[in-house]
């Protein structure tokens, strides 16, 4: 039994959480959809690289949900010094689900778990492949080749335009902390997940990974999986461990990985 005398009261509603939800998905669909077309011609004609309007507007779609989380923040707590943060959003030393209490040897949890996500998104365990079958079932969701990211960084040409471009890792660095860190994470395992069981009782983290999943709108190739993995690798262990940085550190891999990955390339190393 997890022990829940840690979660922050009272608890949401379903109202609640899915104004919340909204508040985070529409404008990052709204930026992806309608606003980055008028853009693109502007932006990524003069740059030569096919979707930087696209991460631009999705940083800043980010930046909101940072920006949304303070905002519940202040509104339910009244301030927002670092230790009012610290508490609402469970940015806490792992605790023992049985006894609440923290304990500084629930981190090496982090090791399992870290690896359990590559493993999850290079299809060891089937998120690529619920992504690959969500796509063959509804085609009109799969993702424009403009937009993939794989193809940018294999495409030789635009690799080569890359090479000294700091400002790419730049601005890659900008969306990486507000994508696994200050931005998702803060409000959907910080602000929402000790708020939901209210609303869906020991499910809770289930609800989150499906809110968490369904919220990629801009990018809805890539739902089923995130569900997968957001009720899983993220939700389960931030409840669990009753710490928002369990969530945090796992999701954050991906933006060492890929900075890595962009840091070789503007280097002219990769």
């Amino acid at each position: 039994m997890i022990n829940e005398n840690h979660q922050t009261k009272p608890q949401y509603s379903l109202p609640q959480v899915l104004g919340i939800w909204a508040a985070a998905a529409l404008p990052m669909a709204f930026l992806g959809w309608v606003v980055n077309p008028v853009l693109a011609s502007t932006i990524d004609r003069p740059v030569g690289i096919t979707g930087i309007a696209r991460v631009i507007l999705l940083t800043l779609g980010l930046m909101w949900q940072f920006m949304l989380s303070m905002m519940i923040v202040y509104r339910e707590a009244g301030s927002l010094s670092w230790a009012t943060i610290k508490k609402r959003l469970r940015l806490n030393t792992p605790r023992d689900p049985k006894t609440g209490e923290p304990r500084k040897k629930l981190w090496l949890w982090l090791i399992p778990l870290s690896l359990l996500f590559p493993a999850f998104e290079l299809s060891i365990i089937p998120a690529l492949a619920l992504n690959k079958l969500w796509v063959l079932l509804f085609p009109f969701f799969a993702e424009p080749p403009e937009y993939s990211f794989s193809k940018l960084m294999t495409s030789p040409e635009i690799r080569a335009q890359l090479v000294g471009a700091w400002w790419f890792f730049g601005l890659f660095i900008v969306l990486a902390v507000f994508n696994t860190f200050l931005g998702e994470e803060f409000l959907f395992r910080g602000v929402l997940l000790p708020k939901m069981n209210g609303a869906f009782g020991q499910w809770d983290w289930a609800a989150n990974g499906f809110l968490f999943g369904i919220y990629h709108l801009h990018q809805p190739w890539g739902i089923p999986g995130s569900i997968l993995i957001g009720a899983l690798l993220f939700a389960l262990p931030a409840k669990h461990f009753q710490s928002t940085w369990m969530a945090i550190v796992v999701h954050s891999g991906q933006s060492v990985f890929f900075g890595l990955l962009i840091l070789g390339i503007v280097l002219g190393l990769a």
